[in-house]
């Protein structure tokens, strides 16, 4: 497995990566819990967003570095991440396995590479998001499985 700095011409095949791993979630997980109203009007074009908003994850000028993971030329996850130097801190903003290479520890390659990469620019700590539903328990288990410390957050929803 070859991880690499995210090019410009690997968009689309992340678009994609994205919209594989985390369409259930929409499609499926968060749907059916805040209900058709609320998701049409938050996350009606999920995966246009994706479009939009991963065509600016690397741009290392402002602090916003992004890798992909290529198996014999085939694009098997990324992550991304974001650094603020003043504090000292990061953001892992995404990680994203295809579920073919999932079980392969490809997800805590990805994510040990960008904390090595924070760490060379003298960043303290890290910090990632993730869901407490049960489509985001392997997330959880895998952000444990670092050494991370979980603090619960809530989002509530209500249709107006």
């Amino acid at each position: 497995m070859d991880i690499r700095a995210y090019a410009d011409t690997d968009h689309d095949l992340v678009v994609r990566i994205a919209i594989e791993v985390f369409g259930p979630f929409f499609e499926d997980s968060l749907r059916s819990v805040v209900g058709q109203q609320i998701f049409e009007n938050q996350h009606r074009d999920w995966r246009g967003d994706y479009h939009r908003d991963l065509a600016t994850i690397h741009d290392p000028e402002k602090q916003k570095y992004a890798v992909v993971a290529e198996d014999h030329g085939v694009l098997a996850g990324f992550t991304a991440w974001t650094v603020d130097t003043d504090r000292r801190s990061g953001e892992v903003q995404y990680v994203a396995v295809r579920p073919t290479y999932r079980r392969s520890h490809l997800a805590t390659e990805l994510c040990e590479h960008a904390f090595a990469s924070m760490r060379a620019t003298g960043v303290e700590v890290v910090t990632i998001g993730t869901g407490g539903d049960r489509f985001h328990a392997p997330a959880r288990q895998l952000y444990d499985s670092l050494g991370m410390t979980p603090f619960p957050n809530v989002i509530y929803y209500k249709a107006l």
